[in-house]
């Protein structure tokens, strides 16, 4: 049975191939080749990806993620929808499912809501469960740069505490929607914010995410 990994990936690569190389993403400064690889050298340059974390290695990544952004736009799609390679620990299923759930969900949505005509997907509530999973067990490392106190609030009352702390913001909505809010999508997330207004801007203009 498909993961749900496995399905944002395929849909994240049929996005790539309809949007073409040099359509615009949510990611600043990314166009959709700038986005392809940098998937790719997540999978598949263990010693390039380090720089995501490691600010020293981030020159490093920046050179690298260049490199694989001058290939083929073709040869990145398909590197994306064959997955990592044997050796990878991105090959594992348990892996795969537990790292790649999250970033291709909202890799995919950043094509699809950097676009002029876009609207949330419907998704089912087995997928909707998965990414709150994550996102509570996450939820610290998402708001740690929130400047206000962060509270995530599903429609059935279930919360998880992004950033403690005063003024306090509550942000309602579905998994997904929230997940997106907390990674960094604030204007682009269909959330509902409770709080104050002074607050509620601060948390706007943050810059929210891992």
């Amino acid at each position: 049975m498909s993961t749900h990994a496995k399905r944002e990936r395929l849909l994240f690569a049929d996005l790539l191939e309809t949007h073409g190389p040099e359509a615009p993403t949510l990611c600043e400064g990314w166009q959709t080749r700038d986005l392809a690889a940098h998937v790719v050298v997540r999978e598949r340059r263990s010693d390039a990806a380090g720089g995501l974390l490691i600010k020293p290695l981030a020159a490093r990544l920046e050179r690298v993620q260049a490199e694989f952004a001058a290939k083929p736009y073709d040869e990145l799609i398909q590197l994306i929808r064959t997955g990592p390679p044997r050796m990878s620990p991105f090959a594992l299923k348990q892996v795969d499912e537990a790292a790649n759930t999250v970033e291709f969900f909202i890799h995919t949505e950043d094509i699809r809501r950097a676009q002029p005509d876009w609207a949330p997907r419907e998704l089912d509530s087995v997928f909707e469960d998965a990414l709150w999973r994550r996102l509570e067990t996450a939820a610290r490392m998402y708001g740690r740069k929130s400047p206000v106190g962060l509270v995530l609030r599903r429609p059935d009352g279930q919360t998880a505490v992004a950033r403690r702390g005063t003024p306090v913001v509550t942000g309602v909505g579905v998994p997904s929607e929230l997940l997106l809010l907390a990674s960094g999508r604030q204007e682009h997330a269909d959330v509902e914010l409770d709080g104050e207004k002074e607050a509620i801007d601060r948390l706007r203009q943050a810059q929210l995410g891992m």
